[in-house]
This record gives structure tokens, C-alpha cells and sequence, in this order.
């Protein structure tokens, strides 16, 4: 009698049956697109929408009141054909560029001043916010008062510096006017894109001090003093240790004022509208000019769609410069 040793296998246990069922609502993938849902509303119907209306829009020669028809590439073309179109877009790479390289540098240097020790810091590190949080048009207002040609402050100040025969003007800003110093801030074409570009400056710099701030909190002080101690200097501490070290802040930051500086409306809008001579019209404010002005929706958005494919290349730069950054 052959004794055979039959081995019965234990049935396996389902783990996923012993785990608690979690309610519909509280799992992470619904939940998470439940609350994202609000946001995404707003974003389809705030910008996804009427930038894909502002598309359609871009191939038709649509008018207030009118539904338009298709005309293909006719609004770009017309465009590529308009002297006022190539004045803009120097304007606005002109503009900025030179708002973006000064808010750049006087940012930084505000920042390293502000990340010292010293009495009322928090104060200030407070309240030099103000200019960016006052709303664009208020402020711009003051700006406006500011530069009025016949009560000028900015005229006034020279004008008293005129009378101290300081040495310092020379012929390009010298217009004696029945005695007195004047400048027609606003009317004149070098001047007035002067003066946008200040008061972009003035309002963009707090936003650049208080980001690079926050960036040169995260150096560690221990890589300053080993510096110090190998014998680098202040200038050559701030190229070797601090530059590297936020250089991936300052690269969101300045990508971020390029975007908002490319495409600013209000400042420009409420100081000249566009003049002297078309020589401050930026794309948005000429998109605004053609196309809310003059009703030639089409032609309007045309113009303002020629700004997408430099801010997109900007962004997609910046992401891929974020991506190499993290994989270093």
C-alpha cells in the first residue's frame, strides 16, 4: 500500500478585498479634479474662450455688428503691409527690452541692500511693495500729473537745479521756455517712450527686489565665508556664489516680466494712447486701437495674435532651461 503525502495549497487572499473601501468622493483622482473644477471653469470661459474666438476672429474681417466672413490670411498680410504695424512691434521690443534690463539690474541691486540687517528692514521690505500692489491705472494717473508739460514736478525739480548753474544738462535737454525749464514729457516722441518705460520700471522693480530677496535668504552664509576665507571679494562672492545660486528665481522672474511687460495695455494707454505720432503704441494697445476703436475686429485680433508665438517661444525656452536645471 503505497502512503502518498497529498499537499492541499492554501487559497491566496484577495488583499484588495481586505482594503477599506474608500467613498466615491474621497479618492485622490476625483477629488482632486472636483476641486480643480471651479478654477478650470473660470479659465475656459475667462481665457480659453475668447482667445479661441480671438483666433477665428483673426481670419475674418469681422466688425462690430457685422458677423464677418472668412478671409484667410488677409489681416496678417494687410498688417505685414502697414507702417504703424512695424512701428509698434519695434516699440514693443524696444520697450521691452529696456524696461526688462533696468527692473533686472536696479531689482537686484535693491535686494542685496534689503537682505542686510539693519533698523526699520521689515518696514521697508514692506512697504517697498507699494508701487507694485497700487493698481496700474491709479498710479498711472499720478504718473500722468507727473508729466503734464505746463505743471510738470519732474520740470519744476530742473528748473531748480537750472538755477544752481549746475553743469550737468547739456544742450539735448536745455528748452528755456520764457524763462523757465521745460520738457513736453508726454508730446514729444523720444521723450514720451522715455517716460513709459520709467514709470514701467518704477512699478516693475519692487516685484524683482523682493523675488531676488527671497532668493538670496536660501544661500547659505557658510558658502560666503568659505569664499571670503579662499580670498574672493564681494564682487567676485556675488558672480561665483549668489548669481548661481537664484539663478533659476531670476529666470522665472525676468520670463515672467518679459510676458507682462510685452503685452502691457493700461500704463501706455492712460499716459499717451499711443502717441505722439504712433511712437509709444505697443501690439496691445494698437490691437485695442483697430479693434474696439475703429470696430475692425479682425484686423484687431490679428495684431494682438502676433504677440503668441514670441511669448510661447519664451515660455517653452524657460521650461526646458527649468528641466536642464533640475537634472543637473
Amino acid at each position: 500500500m503505497n502512503n502518498t503525502s497529498a499537499t492541499t495549497q492554501a487559497p491566496e487572499l484577495d488583499l484588495d478585498l481586505l482594503k477599506p473601501r474608500v467613498p466615491w468622493l474621497e479618492r485622490e483622482g476625483v477629488l482632486g479634479y472636483l476641486l480643480l473644477a471651479p478654477a478650470l471653469i473660470l479659465i475656459v470661459i475667462f481665457m480659453a474662450y475668447p482667445f479661441g474666438l480671438g483666433i477665428w476672429f483673426s481670419f475674418t474681417d469681422k466688425l462690430v455688428g457685422d458677423p464677418g466672413r472668412f478671409v484667410g490670411f488677409d489681416n496678417f498680410l494687410k498688417n505685414f503691409r502697414s507702417q504703424i504695424f512695424w512701428q509698434s512691434a519695434w516699440n514693443t521690443f524696444f520697450f521691452t527690452a529696456m524696461a526688462t534690463i533696468f527692473k533686472t539690474i536696479l531689482g537686484m541691486w535693491l535686494a542685496v541692500i534689503l537682505n542686510r540687517k539693519f533698523r526699520f528692514s521689515r518696514f521697508t521690505r514692506a512697504s517697498i511693495l507699494l508701487p507694485f500692489i497700487v493698481p496700474t491705472v491709479l498710479s498711472t494717473l499720478a504718473w500722468l500729473w507727473m508729466f503734464d508739460a505746463t505743471f510738470s514736478v519732474f520740470n519744476w525739480i530742473l528748473n531748480w537745479f537750472w538755477k544752481l548753474d549746475i553743469s550737468i544738462f547739456d544742450f539735448t535737454i536745455k528748452e528755456p521756455y520764457r524763462g523757465r525749464f521745460r520738457i513736453n514729457w508726454l508730446g514729444d516722441p523720444w521723450w514720451a517712450m522715455t517716460s513709459i518705460i520709467l514709470v514701467n520700471i518704477w512699478r516693475g522693480v519692487p516685484f524683482f527686489a523682493i523675488s531676488f530677496l527671497a532668493g538670496l535668504q536660501t544661500v547659505p552664509q557658510d558658502m560666503y565665508d568659505a569664499g571670503a576665507i579662499d580670498g574672493a571679494n564681494g564682487w567676485q562672492r556675488f558672480w561665483n556664489i549668489t548669481l548661481p545660486m537664484i539663478k533659476p528665481i531670476a529666470v522665472v522672474v525676468v520670463v515672467f516680466s518679459i510676458v507682462v511687460t510685452f503685452a502691457d495695455f493700461q500704463l501706455v494707454y492712460v499716459l499717451t494712447r499711443g502717441g505722439p505720432h504712433n511712437s509709444t503704441h505697443l501690439f496691445a494697445t494698437l490691437a485695442f486701437q483697430v479693434s474696439m476703436q475703429s470696430g475692425n475686429l479682425g484686423e484687431g485680433a490679428s495684431i494682438a495674435l502676433f504677440m503668441l508665438p514670441f511669448l510661447a517661444i519664451l515660455i517653452l525656452w524657460q521650461l526646458l532651461f527649468l528641466r536642464k536645471e533640475d537634472s543637473a
